[in-house]
């Protein structure tokens, strides 16, 4: 929701990784479904915010219309200080 919301997060690489698959199907969901009920109903599913929701399916996937696929990107930044852990920027492209 955050991702969607914000266009892009810090994050660690594996949350990052998760965070892919799930903004990818619901991207895929908004660009495809030509019912927008429909949509907004799988949508909802997932997302926690409605405003989220309709901003996906009203801006973000007509974005995405003429794209197969990989509408993320994740960028390494280094490890984090503490404890280490690998962090990353995803972004929408």
């Amino acid at each position: 929701t955050y991702l969607l919301e914000n266009g892009q997060i810090e994050t660690t690489v594996t949350r990052a990784k998760e965070v892919r698959a799930a903004a990818e199907k619901m991207i895929t969901i908004a660009k495809e479904k030509n019912d927008r009920v429909l949509a907004m109903r799988q949508i909802m599913a997932y997302v926690t915010k409605e405003d989220v929701a309709k901003k996906l399916v009203d801006e973000i996937g007509p974005r995405y219309a003429d794209r197969k696929g990989g509408y993320t990107q994740i960028v390494k930044i280094g490890p984090r200080r503490g404890d280490a852990a690998e962090m990353a920027i995803i972004k929408l492209v």
